[in-house]
């Protein structure tokens, strides 16, 4: 789908997120009785902060978010669904804490898909090959998924960057190309268009250590015609005009 968004001032923006607070790093017990022990979600406090995470975007950068791209994980869905509900409320209401808060969502804000590519670095250095699934297959019910956003902004026409998720035990080199890859992949599709990509924290790790210190990215001239520059990342929402933010909704190294 061709984008019809643009930004004025010439510069398209992509905000990279990790997840908030996961249950298996507050309540190592949650592993013992958990049907997907690979799969935790997040813990009451990693939903409030992704939520005021989102106030913070739509309160201090000074541009809109267009489009979510979100990891299957189900702790980035989470965080991805409060963050969408701070984003899109009709009345922004500083003393709301979670979604549960937000009595309006205006739908039209944004839309919102689900991205293989985005996934967690599938290999025993993020995931214990004790919890990893016995057959190497991380099954996901996208239905299930899209359903905990309005479905009036899931983006069904969306043709994912990476159809299948990554095979179990991909290498490091691997994972960082993924990320990479599918950054610039979206950026190209949307040159338009904010991007909000939710995801773990390799892929906040990657962006950070590969772009840090290049040049700003422009995508738009003058005329209206697309044209790519380079890329920058910045760690403060208060700069403008560059091309990458990295942001955590989680003080925590694990990801």
């Amino acid at each position: 789908m061709e984008s019809t968004k643009s930004n004025p001032d010439g510069y398209q923006n992509i905000l990279m997120m990790r997840h908030g607070d996961r249950i298996d790093q507050i309540d190592p017990l949650w592993l013992d009785t958990a049907a997907r022990p690979w799969d935790p979600p997040l813990v009451q406090d990693g939903m409030v902060r992704a939520f005021r995470t989102g106030q913070r975007i739509r309160s201090q950068i000074q541009f809109p978010i267009h489009r979510v791209f979100v990891s299957p994980f189900i702790r980035c869905i989470q965080t991805a669904s409060e963050v969408i509900a701070a984003l899109s409320a009709v009345d922004f209401d500083p003393n709301a804490t979670s979604s549960k808060d937000v009595a309006s969502i205006d739908k039209s804000k944004l839309k919102v898909s689900i991205e293989f590519g985005l996934s967690e670095m599938l290999n025993s250095i993020s995931i214990k090959p004790e919890i990893a699934p016995k057959d190497g297959k991380f099954d996901f019910m996208i239905s299930d998924l899209e359903a905990m956003f309005p479905h009036e902004m899931v983006d069904h026409s969306v043709d994912p960057v990476y159809k299948e998720m990554p095979q179990w035990e991909e290498t490091v080199e691997g994972c960082t190309d993924r990320f990479l890859n599918l950054i610039k992949t979206l950026a190209d599709k949307y040159p338009s268009e904010n991007l909000l990509l939710v995801t773990h924290g390799e892929g906040v790790r990657t962006t950070f250590a590969t772009f840090k210190g290049v040049d700003v990215r422009q995508v738009l001239s003058q005329d209206g015609s697309t044209k790519a520059g380079g890329f920058e990342v910045i760690t403060s929402l208060g700069q403008c005009g560059i091309k990458y933010h990295s942001l955590s909704t989680s003080d925590q190294t694990p990801v």
